[in-house]
């Protein structure tokens, strides 16, 4: 039997157009500085993943089941309910950081923010640069682009 392939792969669309045709004015503004925040906390550029996820460096994983793929090492995505940040790897707790960060909603690998003002972007930026540390540690074979 084949394998699913991951339906989540980066494009070649610009994240910078994507961002300035959010429709919500307040999201595209938090966008907007995310894209900023993100470049100078990894030192890289941003790419789309799928339709709607902003990512920065990808790696490669492997599970124990065979399948495989890329995925992006940090991100984020500007939709509808809230910002979905992508800095969670899932291996390390991070609740001293999480514990400053101020308002949000906790998923598997990821926080909702309603709004950037809701967060410390300091503690927020102590976060991407945690979760994206940890991830270039886990997959040293990572790739910038």
């Amino acid at each position: 039997m084949a394998k699913a392939e991951n339906k989540t792969k980066a494009t070649d669309v610009d994240p910078k157009s994507f961002v300035a045709n959010v429709e919500h004015d307040g999201r595209r503004a938090d966008a907007e500085t995310l894209l900023d925040v993100f470049t100078e906390v990894t030192g890289l550029e941003p790419s789309m993943w799928g339709p709607s996820m902003i990512g920065y460096g990808r790696y490669h994983y492997k599970y124990e089941s065979g399948r495989e793929g890329e995925f992006l090492m940090t991100g984020f995505s500007p939709r509808k309910a809230n910002m979905v940040v992508y800095v969670l790897p899932g291996y390390t707790d991070h609740s001293d950081i999480l514990n400053r960060i101020g308002k949000y909603k906790l998923g598997k690998s990821c926080l909702y923010i309603n709004k950037l003002a809701d967060v410390d972007m300091d503690v927020l930026k102590e976060l991407i640069t945690a979760g994206f540390d940890e991830m270039k540690t886990r997959y040293p074979n990572w790739k910038p682009e």
